[in-house]
């Protein structure tokens, strides 16, 4: 597992750590941690606030504006609210992704948890995740938080990455492998 120092060295690191120390210094890790949810649910169902994230077009001042719509829209929690605007008047509104991912693991292992990054082809529904999480707590030794991710382009299967460790049973590395056995 990335450690809280190797997430500290990226620039998208260093925001989610001032962003979890303020959180844990208020008590409010669950409520920006569920905030953060919602914004990577935004990223994800809302193409006009992806694009507002990483269009070069859009300046501080109106992203800071979106952002505090997109706050007030969400009812994210005030602390969440506030550290979107500094993003924007950072200039690192790109950065939004990878500090949610960043503070998901800060918070992961602030709970004594592991984080696994899950890629699949289809969303896995509700019973596949807990089995997942249930058979990945069984090979860590401890809980384990999920980031699921959606690639069209494996095809099929499952990989995951847990630390250093790395399962890829996906349908395009087989279907590699097999051409790579099949030239001889």
């Amino acid at each position: 597992m990335e450690t809280s120092s190797g997430i500290q060295a990226s620039l998208a690191g260093r925001y989610a750590s001032a962003l979890f120390n303020l959180a844990r210094d208020e008590r409010q890790i669950d409520a920006v941690g569920q905030s953060l949810g919602l914004l990577a649910q935004a990223l994800v169902d809302s193409r006009d606030f992806a694009e507002l994230t990483s269009s070069p077009l859009i300046d501080r001042a109106e992203a800071g504006k979106a952002f505090a719509a997109v706050a007030k829209q969400l009812s994210l929690d005030p602390i969440t609210a506030n550290f979107l605007g500094v993003l924007a008047r950072n200039g690192r509104k790109n950065q939004l992704q990878n500090v949610i991912r960043a503070f998901r693991r800060l918070a992961a292992e602030h709970r004594g948890e592991t984080t696994a990054e899950v890629v699949t082809a289809h969303p896995l529904k509700d019973d596949q995740l807990s089995a997942l999480k249930q058979q990945l707590r069984a090979r860590a030794g401890r809980d384990v938080a999920i980031e699921t991710s959606i690639d069209p382009e494996i095809l099929g299967g499952i990989v995951i990455k847990m630390g250093s460790q790395m399962i890829d049973a996906s349908i395009r590395t087989k279907l590699n492998r097999l051409a790579e056995a099949m030239k001889g």
